[in-house]
């Protein structure tokens, strides 16, 4: 991590000689030393950083190197900050004006001598490294990572589902136990066992899902909140509307378990409880669960330990899945280490060169035959467990040469030597650490990065990767080559972490790219390990030091490696209301970049005063995230201004209402989320000045202050969401060449295309609002690589589908008023995955879906189409498509006959629709044959 902490220094301290340069005449000579000596330095950490677990003075050498890099960016900044914030104050007279100069000459001084006291540190350091024996390496692992990232660009067109072997008997027993038998069933196992993914399987299984008529997932995990629990479950279950939503969440407690109680006894539910660590959890968890009174519904649980299996029901039926044999870890192995593709059998290429045939042969047996025995041995280091054997499979995908394969062994080995612990658990442990540890360094504070999330959290990974590029992690250049945005590297990074199996992927979006992910338990902790090992943050959770178990490996083993040295990030997990801002005990940490703030239900602090301590004691932050929490309303204080290093800020769902002046200082602002609670928030005409934004999300009103904002200074911008048309020229927009999302309500937006020219090319996603036939041709015309597109207005006529992008995957029309049949111009699009038809899109009484139409459709949405008497599908169409959604349509007087023909189709809700509709498509109804192979179908409030 050292090297990731050095080259993290060397970027910004050459965005510092640049963005600074008015700040540090006089001293940027000795910055550039400065960043030299480091630069140097580079190659040798990473010989460092791989011995640090083996030696202590290594590994203090490699702490004291980190801390020097922290502080040469700590020197630079703070200066800055002093300079900017006098220079800002404003200067009455001539005199003052001279002795202010004369200050900054004083304290110019002073750096420069700091400088020279860390450059002083940096030659010892370096002198010291034959000391110690590191050497310097030359792998070109920074080149190499770019390369490999290349490969890796896919257009992901569909979700592969996770590699298994060896499950399908117990997937059997399992069902079979859940539809035929009564009580509980549970699976237990040690950790990275496969336990949530035996019960994921299960879960989706088909006579499982013909079965049950509801269903519901709870992660519950070490620090379960018995009501998050159950009301998640509520929700799923019956699916309410939002001011049932509302109604819910207002229930006490006793209340909430009856409702779900009663749920459970009136229809036949499928309840996955995973993860549940102690006793006293499920004896919270339990009373909002009939699972002795009736033989419908069925609870599934997943634990590590068996007493908790067993407490709910000793007469369960209990599965303890086995650990994988030989043969069976190879194979999975052989999947995740694309071991097939990387040593491909060279036979097929030299078919023809028989002269040389018998020499290759014997050289392809040889590689082959010494690539399986290496890998069978350090598959058998795994024990059997499929976390441990993905991972090790994932890490050595990476590696397309016998001599990489070797090292890794022997690194697996070195290792295991040094291991201290529980034997069963000692090659999974070391497995999961070298997969951190062969990381190129780009990688590392990525990965560390993700100890800020909470246990089971699903990460919004487009939140995510604005804070990776705010705290200087990725840099688009490749090769002194700017290359991409640093939003589609961050991208592929978490891309590489995926690959390497250290990362799980939740969803995707329809253009393939990760919107959520998760990570592994056993994969998390070695990540808050290795996180306070390094110095990287800390978490402030004042309910884990109580709940967590005492041999939990977060805290027993964070807290004995943490490392000497300053806070740089903090994450504040809260569970009630907030009282202060800064946890007890943080206040001095005056070098903090990132303050993150968790919480899964309501969180309010008394008054946004309170905030003031942050901005007071952490001047040098760059990434404030303050998500959710709730007050009475009011304005952000004006001391945020004095933030002038902040990157990333993130107001989402606060109450916070009017925004002050001094929100324009903050000039290297890059993410900035004003999606609040109010609708309104008064917003200064300051924002033109923050020229560096490249993510701004507004209110839907900015005020009533009659200015007018001048948005085309900011020409990094590449997401617009809520654009202020009553505050802003429409023709500002043509000057956002750099715009890739935009979300505009303002009818004038086509107009903009009549001027020629005219054309946003990195545009991907565009929701607009029109009210013309003209109009929407211009605009997707103007539009050539859109991939998501939203309409909302009448449009009567459709364009013709060769003036769509051929890029398009997602569509939505709302209120189009169509009087013509839509599919026969939407069935073309080639890459049309989802489709949604809402409200009115269609007044007309028939659509019919053509052979070969609809060839990438994946999730088709009918919605409110209340003309709607016939819809007839083709033989041949929509052949991949997944889920369907019908609601409100209550023309609609069956499901059309050619769904019995779409073999994929396995999901399937309606909603809001007579009763007759739903009896025709349930068990033993006219038209079940035509739906019948569908594993999931729901139904929605279809009673009247």
């Amino acid at each position: 991590m050292a090297e990731s902490a050095v080259s993290t220094v060397v970027l910004r301290l050459g965005d510092l000689l640049i963005q600074e340069a008015v700040f540090l005449d006089g001293v940027n000579e000795e910055v550039y030393d400065m960043q030299a000596q480091l630069q140097r330095m580079q190659s040798f950490l990473r010989d460092a950083d791989r011995r640090q677990d083996e030696e202590e003075s290594v590994r203090n050498w490699v702490s004291e190197i980190r801390e020097t890099a922290y502080d040469v960016e700590d020197i630079i900044e703070e200066f800055a900050l002093k300079v900017a914030l006098r220079r800002r104050s404003g200067m009455v007279n001539v005199m003052k004006r001279y002795a202010t100069l004369a200050k900054e000459t004083v304290e110019l001084h002073n750096v420069g001598n700091e400088i020279r006291i860390i450059k002083n540190r940096i030659s010892s350091l370096t002198i010291s490294l034959e000391t110690y024996g590191i050497i310097q390496r030359n792998d070109d692992w920074s080149l190499g990572l770019g390369r490999q990232q290349q490969q890796l660009r896919r257009s992901y067109s569909h979700i592969v589902e996770e590699d298994t072997v060896g499950l399908e008997e117990d997937v059997k027993v399992l069902a079979e136990q859940l539809v035929n038998s009564n009580g509980i069933v549970s699976i237990c196992g040690m950790g990275g066992l496969g336990k949530t993914t035996l019960a994921k399987k299960v879960y989706h299984n088909s006579k499982v899902r013909h079965h049950f008529d509801s269903f519901a997932w709870a992660y519950v995990s070490q620090q379960c909140q018995a009501r998050e629990v159950w009301e998640g479950i509520l929700f799923k279950l019956t699916n309410p509307s939002k001011e049932q939503r509302e109604e819910i969440a207002n229930l006490r407690d006793e209340e909430l378990v009856k409702r779900l109680y009663l749920v459970q006894l009136e229809k036949k539910c499928l309840v996955i409880l995973d993860d549940i660590w102690t006793i006293p959890t499920w004896n919270n968890l339990c009373p909002a669960f009939p699972y002795w009174k009736t033989a419908g519904s069925k609870i599934l649980l997943t634990t590590r330990k068996m007493d908790v299996a067993l407490h709910p029901d000793p007469t369960c039926f209990l599965h303890v899945p086995p650990q994988l044999n030989d043969d069976e870890s190879w194979e999975l192995f052989k999947k995740k280490a694309c071991v097939d593709s990387n040593f491909p059998d060279v036979r097929k290429d030299i078919a023809e060169n028989s002269s040389k045939i018998f020499i290759f042969l014997y050289a392809d047996f040889r590689i082959r035959a010494e690539i399986e025995r290496l890998g069978r041995e350090m598959v058998g280091r795994c024990r059997g467990l499929p976390l441990a054997i993905i991972v090790l499979g994932g890490l050595l995908a990476t590696k397309k040469t016998i001599f990489e394969w070797a090292e890794v062994r022997r690194n697996i080995i070195s290792h295991l030597r040094r291991g201290k612990g529980d034997e069963q658990l000692l090659g999974v442990t070391e497995v999961l650490a070298l997969s951190y540890h062969e990381l190129p360094y780009q990688l590392k504070p990525c990965f560390l990065h993700l100890a800020h999330f909470p246990e089971d959290c699903e990460i919004q990974t487009k939140k995510m990767i604005r804070m990776w590029v705010a705290e200087g992690f990725v840099s688009s250049v490749y090769n002194g080559v700017e290359e991409e945005t640093m939003e589609d590297v961050a991208q592929r990074y978490l891309g590489e972490l995926v690959e390497r199996c250290m990362v799980q992927v939740v969803e995707r979006g329809t253009t393939g790219r990760i919107r959520t992910c998760r990570m592994h338990d056993l994969m998390r902790d070695l990540c808050v390990s290795k996180a306070n090992q390094e110095n990287f943050l800390e978490v402030s959770n004042q309910s884990l030091a109580s709940d967590c178990p005492a041999d939990s490996f977060p805290l027993s083993m964070a807290r004995e490696a943490r490392s000497t040295g300053r806070l740089r990030r903090l994450a504040v997990i809260l569970e009630g209301d907030l009282h202060k801002f800064i946890p007890s005990g943080y206040k001095r940490n005056s070098h903090l970049r990132s303050l993150l703030y968790f919480h899964e239900k309501a969180c309010h602090v008394e008054n946004w005063g309170l905030i003031k301590s942050v901005f007071k004691n952490f001047k040098l932050i760059r990434v404030l995230d303050l998500e959710g929490i709730q007050s009475h309303g009011g304005k952000l204080p004006k001391e945020i201004g004095s933030l002038i290093h902040l990157r990333f800020l993130s107001l989402r769902d606060t109450d916070i209402d009017e925004l002050p002046n001094t929100i324009g200082n903050l000039r290297y602002l890059q993410t900035l989320d004003l999606l609040t609670w109010n609708s309104t928030v008064q917003i200064p005409n300051v924002v033109w000045r923050l020229h560096r934004l490249r993510h701004l999300y507004l209110p839907e009103s900015c005020g009533e202050d009659t200015y007018k904002w001048q948005l085309a200074n900011l020409i990094n911008l590449q997401t617009l969401v809520n654009f202020p048309a009553d505050k802003c020229e429409i023709l500002d927009l043509v000057r956002l060449n750099q715009l890739k999302k935009l979300v505009i309500d303002d009818p004038k937006f086509g107009a903009i295309f009549r001027t020629p020219r005219v054309r946003f090319y990195r545009l991907q996603s565009l929701s607009f609002v029109s009210n013309e036939d003209s109009t929407v041709v211009q605009v997707i015309q103007g539009c050539p690589n859109l991939y998501k597109l939203h309409i909302e207005g009448q449009i009567e006529k459709l364009p013709e589908c060769q003036q769509f992008s051929a890029n398009l995957s997602k569509l939505n029309l709302l209120g189009s008023k169509l009087t013509e049949d839509p599919m026969p111009t939407l069935e073309k699009l080639p890459n049309l995955r989802i489709l949604r038809l809402q409200m009115d899109s269609f007044l007309g009484n028939k659509v019919v879906c053509l052979d070969k139409g609809f060839p990438q459709l994946k999730s088709l949405f009918l919605y409110d189409l209340p003309n709607l008497e016939e819809w007839k599908v083709v033989e041949g169409a929509m052949a991949n498509l997944f889920h369907l959604e019908i609601s409100n349509c209550t023309s609609l007087k069956t499901v059309p006959e050619g769904l019995r023909f779409i073999n994929s189709l396995r999901e399937m809700e309606i909603r809001s629709m007579l009763k007759a509709f739903r009896t025709r498509l349930e068990h033993g109804g006219e038209d079940y044959y035509k739906v019948q192979h569908v594993p999931s179908i729901a139904f929605r409030y279809c009673d009247y």
